[in-house]
């Protein structure tokens, strides 16, 4: 039985809280806090109603250290979940430290002022960490997060050698609006506009952006779909974690009508992150963009379809050469129906959640700053099941064999 207190009140939020509310045997009390205390007080009003419990709310800049200090001394949580922006990923990891409190995230912090996310300055708090005796799990998502998990199961029971890797992240949902994104459209924007990059032969090679494209046949009805080469940062942390690894890359599906959108707003500047003058104010074009964007927790009613996403993965067992595909389907409309989501934030915030179960009932709890894959995978796995996301394997050693 534990307290925990979950920082920000996005779709994802809701997804976390909600399926905390679920799991009463390990989250005893549930606190959520967030800029926007009235968003908090609709997520807790939808959890008393679905679940009949209560969820205590509260406000709290994520930027203000010592705010977030103040907040965490007076609710006294065994851990305390990063549910909010990247760019406030290392706020919350000095306020933990400096409360000794446990942490997690979903997503490794991004500076605000460059457009480019990466480990080393939350790898730099290891040391930190582990002096405090306290465990910092970082990127409990899906991808990143489940992904990872993915690939240590794979290498616990699927394969000696994890060779060649690729990610495949598909969104075949409809919303039916001209132009939306599935998550923070800041972010979004952000990370699709970046140059990709991926490992090869022992190194990282860079690509213009979504300049490469594959198309891959998803499972289970969702059919050929176009994938583009990105950079996503699991990568940065499998390269160094998978045995034998020669070649790892992350691919995403979109749309030509979200392409050809994203591309008009890149050609007019509204993507750009560098501040510009306008009527006596300084404003950041993608931050204006994406506040007249939908919000994305507004389109759980209207999207349909599904999303797949997994890992491809190519190696040899037992001396043999064998490939594997392990994966998740997720039906948008099934998310609705139970939480009132949509399908990328329940695929984000069930794995907060069973990352945090984890933590809190002592199956992945040691002291330092850790990725996903470093755990044992087989009780997380058990329960993503459980609680909503059942995940496949699928060997595809005679298929591919056939086709050479």
């Amino acid at each position: 039985m534990a307290k925990v207190l979950i920082i920000g009140a996005g779709g994802v939020s809701s997804v976390v809280v909600h399926k905390c509310a679920q799991a009463a045997e390990v989250f005893d009390e549930i606190v959520l806090a967030s800029r926007t205390k009235p968003r908090c007080d609709a997520i807790a009003a939808s959890v008393r109603e679905r679940t009949g419990r209560s969820v205590e709310t509260a406000r709290v800049d994520a930027d203000n250290v010592p705010e977030l200090v103040e907040l965490i001394r007076r609710v006294r949580p065994q851990l305390v979940m990063n549910i909010a922006l990247p760019y406030q990923d290392l706020h919350i990891m000095d306020a933990c430290l400096e409360t000794g409190v446990h942490y997690l995230d979903t997503a490794n912090y991004e500076p605000l002022d460059t457009a480019k996310f990466e480990y080393k300055w939350q790898w730099a708090y290891q040391k930190k960490f582990q002096e405090k005796g306290l465990m910092a799990l970082l990127g409990s998502g899906f991808d990143p997060g489940v992904t990872n998990v993915f690939c240590a199961y794979a290498q616990k029971h699927l394969l000696d050698e994890i060779h060649v890797l690729d990610i495949i992240d598909a969104n075949a949902g409809d919303h039916g609006l001209p132009f939306a994104t599935n998550f923070n459209p800041e972010i979004n924007i952000r990370e699709v506009s970046a140059r990709g990059r991926y490992w090869e032969r022992g190194e990282w090679v860079e690509t213009d952006p979504l300049s490469w494209k594959m198309s891959f046949d998803f499972p289970e009805g969702i059919g050929p779909k176009n994938c583009y080469l990105m950079y996503h940062e699991e990568l940065e942390s499998l390269v160094l974690n998978l045995r034998g690894i020669r070649r790892a890359r992350f691919w995403m599906t979109f749309s030509d009508n979200y392409l050809n959108h994203l591309q008009v707003l890149k050609n007019v500047g509204m993507t750009s992150i560098e501040p510009v003058q306008f009527q006596g104010q300084e404003i950041v074009p993608l931050q204006f963009l994406a506040g007249m964007l939908p919000d994305p927790a507004s389109l759980g009613p209207r999207t349909r379809g599904k999303t797949c996403i997994g890992c491809l993965m190519r190696g040899v067992r037992d001396g043999r050469p064998r490939t594997v595909y392990v994966y998740n389907i997720c039906d948008h409309q099934e998310c609705y129906r139970e939480l009132g989501s949509q399908a990328i934030s329940y695929t984000t915030g069930v794995p907060a959640m069973v990352g945090a179960m984890m933590m809190l009932t002592g199956k992945w709890m040691k002291p330092g700053v850790w990725n996903m894959e470093q755990m044992d995978p087989d009780p997380f796995l058990e329960q993503l099941g459980r609680y909503g996301l059942p995940w496949v394997v699928s060997d595809l050693t005679e298929e591919r064999t056939e086709g050479k």
